[in-house]
């Protein structure tokens, strides 16, 4: 069943593992309520089961294209990661679902990267997923078997954290990685200066000051500030008060707030700016740069993507687009530019970097995108509900 729904939510644009999650996104409006799904290879009791669910939403019903056993061969040994990695992945699913064997750790990360490994893709594609979701207890064999494997992807996987997760917020400050957990602990991950705040809060986005004061965007909207504070960060809490923010960030001294309506406002010393970015609510913000104003990104859910400095003539500029809803954003000053990670609903991860003729680059973690933050030193960090996975480019 699970291979099937990865199959399906795949197509529907969602991340979902159970056909319950599934039902939440149709319900949600996040998947389209009517859509013609082909899943050749799944199991016909699985496809039935879910077709049921998907009926009850006015969803086409569900076509096989090919029969059960038809495709690509099956997993060999599922000890063994270039078997794995080049097997039928709907038949890899159902060997790791069927048993409790962890296989140096292989189970464990497919289960927990299936949705992006259930799609068409290379070996070395499969083998760098399987990496960035291989449990830190894995053996080494293994680890090095998949390294071996994905060593002509386009990055590489610094660390994989499972002691932070859920992550739901992420940020840097002061050249440390700052990311915030559902229980509402902020967790500073610097190996000489570790630090962890608990804040009583559930939150939704986090941000720093530069005079060390944590900025936290509330479920409910609202800004919550532990440290010094300022005449400039009580302005914003009143403000958020009345009416309730969707996104947060800051940067040299600037505080920036997203709304229901898609506009996002900038909180600095220099005043307030103000500019209608997307059509409907704004999902993500992110801020960089030493001089105020700094620039502002913002990600929506009209699934666009726009970075705007405010002040100057020219108006936000699309950096991408696509339809799906933004979940995550951050940008980095670099010596080239800024860069730009954004993340959206249905797990695609891109980051683009300044200059001429760089592509971007694309990661699918297989979980739900829950917060990015690019590091000083160039990794790219990416939250989920189960894991940290540090990422670099080559």
């Amino acid at each position: 069943m699970r291979g099937t729904v990865w199959a399906a939510a795949n197509q529907l644009g969602v991340v979902a593992g159970t056909p319950a999650e599934l039902r939440s996104a149709l319900l949600s409006g996040a998947a389209p309520r009517r859509a013609r799904l082909v899943l050749p290879g799944a199991d016909p009791a699985a496809v039935a089961e879910l077709a049921a669910v998907l009926g009850e939403f006015g969803q086409s019903p569900v076509r096989i294209d090919t029969a059960p056993d038809a495709g690509e061969a099956g997993a060999v040994d599922p000890a063994d990661a270039a078997s794995v990695c080049a097997g039928d992945p709907q038949r890899v699913t159902a060997a790791y679902e069927s048993g409790d064997d962890d296989h140096e750790g292989l189970r464990t990360a497919w289960l927990r990267a299936g949705q992006a490994l259930v799609r068409e893709q290379e070996p070395g594609a499969r083998a760098l997923l399987l990496l960035a979701a291989l449990p830190p207890g894995a053996h080494p064999g293994t680890r090095a078997a998949l390294a071996r494997l994905a060593q002509a992807e386009p990055w590489t996987v610094d660390a994989v954290r499972e002691d932070v997760a859920p992550v739901v917020a992420a940020t840097v400050h002061a050249g440390r990685l700052l990311v915030a957990d559902r229980g509402g602990t902020v967790h500073g991950l610097d190996a000489a200066r570790p630090v962890t705040v608990a804040t009583g809060s559930r939150i939704r986005a986090v941000a720093a000051m530069p005079d060390t004061t944590l900025l936290l965007l509330d479920e409910r909207g609202r800004l919550r500030a532990h440290g010094p504070g300022s005449a400039l960060t009580e302005a914003v809490a009143s403000t958020l008060a009345a009416h309730p923010g969707t996104a947060l960030a800051a940067a040299a001294g600037a505080v920036a707030v997203g709304d229901r309506a898609g506009s996002v406002h900038l909180f600095g010393p220099a005043g307030l700016h103000q500019e209608a970015s997307h059509r409907g609510r704004v999902t993500a913000l992110a801020a960089a740069g030493r001089e105020e104003p700094p620039l502002v990104v913002s990600g929506g859910a009209d699934g666009v993507v726009r970075r705007w400095r405010p002040g100057r003539r020219r108006g936000p500029r699309t950096v991408a687009e696509r339809p799906h809803p933004v979940v995550a954003v951050h940008t980095a000053d670099t010596p080239g530019g800024p860069a730009v990670a954004m993340a959206w609903a249905d797990g695609l991860v891109r980051l683009h970097r300044p200059g001429r003729g760089r592509a971007p680059l694309s990661f699918r973690p297989g979980p739900a995108v829950r917060a990015l933050a690019l590091t000083p030193d160039g990794a790219l960090a990416v939250g989920t509900d189960e894991t940290l996975v540090v990422l670099r480019p080559r």
